[in-house]
This record gives structure tokens, C-alpha cells and sequence, in this order.
């Protein structure tokens, strides 16, 4: 069955899901829509013992989005990019920098479009060609973002800017080609710390995309 909204006098939205019978009476109420949507659910969760608890948990909803790995077999390099991540910053990262595989927030396209204008606006390729291979939550304790992952050859013929981001987003993206044996290196030192691009290399040393 497909999701109920009914709207409450007070503004908050109640949703009834009926997939999970040990959910009910979910209520949902808008906290901030300052940038993207933090919302707070208030639901009855059903223990072991067949009782009841009322729940409470926030989540964050910023929309889906997609990432990709840039190989090139040939040259046996990745397409990296690097940039300041601020929330990196203010928890332990020194300088706020991060090397990631180039990613965005599908903005009302499917997840193929998406990650091919990415691409061009990031690293300057424009590719054709590109492999979904896993579909993950990267923290479903408070995001409620689907992250869809690929990967996708590249080569030099297909390089028509410098990439660098979008410019009305104030990414100040820095384009990385990087040997994929150092790439797994860094990973290995902590120096690629991003969950999606560990992944993502992993994916490729596992099913030897450079074989």
C-alpha cells in the first residue's frame, strides 16, 4: 500500500506506513527548512514483549544522490577530486580537505543524468557510458538519503573542460588522476578517508576493473 499523509491542524504531518506492523502513529514535524529538511518523527515502536514504546528520532533529508569512480584501465588511473568540506573541518579533519570520487544530489534527475552532468561540471570528462553498481543509505540513523554508486572508463579524448564545479555552487573542486595502486595506498594511510570513494575503490580492486 502506498504511503498516507494526513495533514493536522498543527502543521505536523502523519505518516502511516504499512510495511512494518511493528511501527504505528508516525508523526512527523517540520524543524528546519533552512537548507535542505530536518525533520522529527514521533512513532510507536513494538518490543519483543508485544508492548508498545513512543520513539523519537530526527532525520535529515537533503534528497538522493549519486557518485562515481573514473577509471582508465589503459593508464591505470581514477578520476579523484578534491575540496574543503566544512563538517570534515570542525570534527578532526586538520585542514578540511577531502579526496572523493566526483558525487551529487540527483536535483530531480534519475541517477544516470545526474551522475553524467556531474561528471562534466567536476572533472570536465563528458562520458556516455556509466555502471550502477550498489544502491546505499550512508547513515541511516539521521540522513535519509539513497547515495546511488557507479563506475565509468574515461579517457583523455573525452576531456572537454576543467571542470572545478559548477560555478553558482562555490566548490572550488580540484580535478585528481591518480594511479589506482596509489589510490588504494592512500585509502590504506587514511589519507581517502570518504566512505563512497572507499567503497568504490574497493568495488574496483575486488572485480578487477584493472585486470
Amino acid at each position: 500500500m502506498r504511503n498516507r499523509y494526513v495533514l493536522k491542524p498543527n502543521r505536523s504531518l502523519y505518516l502511516c506506513r504499512m510495511k512494518n506492523s511493528r511501527i504505528r502513529n508516525i508523526k512527523k514535524e517540520l524543524l528546519s527548512d533552512n537548507w535542505y529538511t530536518l525533520n522529527k518523527f514521533t512513532f510507536e515502536y513494538q518490543k519483543d514483549d508485544s508492548s508498545w514504546e513512543t520513539q523519537h528520532r530526527e532525520a535529515y533529508d537533503r534528497g538522493n544522490g549519486a557518485a562515481i569512480l573514473l577509471y582508465n584501465k589503459r593508464k591505470g588511473a581514477v578520476v579523484l577530486t578534491r575540496q574543503f568540506r566544512m563538517p570534515t573541518y570542525v570534527n578532526g579533519n586538520e585542514d578540511g580537505m577531502m579526496i572523493e570520487v566526483c558525487a551529487g544530489l540527483l536535483d530531480g534527475d534519475n541517477p544516470e543524468d545526474c551522475i553524467r552532468k556531474e561528471v562534466e561540471e567536476e572533472t570536465g570528462y563528458q562520458i556516455d557510458n556509466v555502471q550502477r553498481v550498489f544502491e546505499t543509505y550512508m547513515s541511516p540513523g539521521s540522513v535519509t538519503e539513497i547515495l546511488y554508486l557507479f563506475v565509468g572508463a574515461y579517457e583523455d579524448r573525452m576531456k572537454v573542460g576543467e571542470g572545478g564545479g559548477a560555478e553558482d555552487e562555490t566548490e572550488n573542486i580540484e580535478v585528481l588522476e591518480i594511479p589506482f595502486i596509489k589510490a588504494l595506498e592512500m585509502m590504506a594511510s587514511g589519507e581517502i578517508n570518504d566512505s563512497k570513494t572507499i567503497i568504490l575503490l574497493q568495488y574496483a580492486a575486488m572485480n578487477g576493473l584493472f585486470v
